[in-house]
């Protein structure tokens, strides 16, 4: 399996469609008095603590990649690895979503219950932001060394000069004699 790290435009691209999803959420919520504004604490809560057991478990996974762990469940490094990507992605959208909503509710700052969703907003953005941050640690810690399979670089450079050595067998001429020439 080769897995590559999630790009940052991915990470950029999931802030902007949460933003406009914020965006659009506020605005019906102000045209159509919808009660939807806000993360409840318990999602900044619950957010936070997914992120630092995921980092954990990834953190395992970087052990036994550098030989500080004896045995390693490939499925757990495998889990491991995508939900540090699925947390990094998620954060993302969820940080434009309740980025989305903050700003659009800034212009209602005096009133105490835009003033109580701007603060709920504002600290499960940091929270998404640092869930983004542990998402991406989780994927570096996720990093395995190359095996010594046939894609390691170590194994094409053998399989390169074995091929050449063969080509240049070939291309020697063949003589009955096996003795080198001596010198006299």
């Amino acid at each position: 399996m080769n897995m590559k790290r999630t790009p940052a435009t991915y990470y950029l691209l999931a802030v902007g469609l949460g933003l406009i999803g914020g965006v659009c959420l506020a605005q019906a919520s102000e045209r159509w008095q919808l009660n939807m504004l806000g993360a409840p604490w318990l999602v900044s809560a619950l957010l936070l603590i997914a992120g630092i057991i995921i980092v954990l478990m990834a953190r395992q996974v970087h052990k036994y990649a550098k030989g500080e762990r004896k045995e390693m469940d490939p499925q757990f490094a495998v889990n491991a690895l995508l939900l540090s990507k699925a947390l990094g992605i998620a954060c993302s959208a969820l940080l434009g979503w309740y980025g989305g909503q903050a700003l659009m509710s800034l212009s209602h700052w005096e009133a105490p219950f835009y003033k109580h969703i701007i603060i709920e907003c504002a600290i499960a953005v940091v929270v998404c932001f640092i869930d983004i941050i542990l998402g991406a640690v989780g994927e570096w810690f996720c990093q395995l060394p190359p095996n010594d399979g046939p894609e390691s670089p170590k194994k094409r450079q053998q399989s390169e000069r074995r091929r050449l050595a063969t080509t240049a067998e070939k291309q020697l001429p063949k003589t009955a004699d096996t003795q080198p020439p001596s010198r006299q």
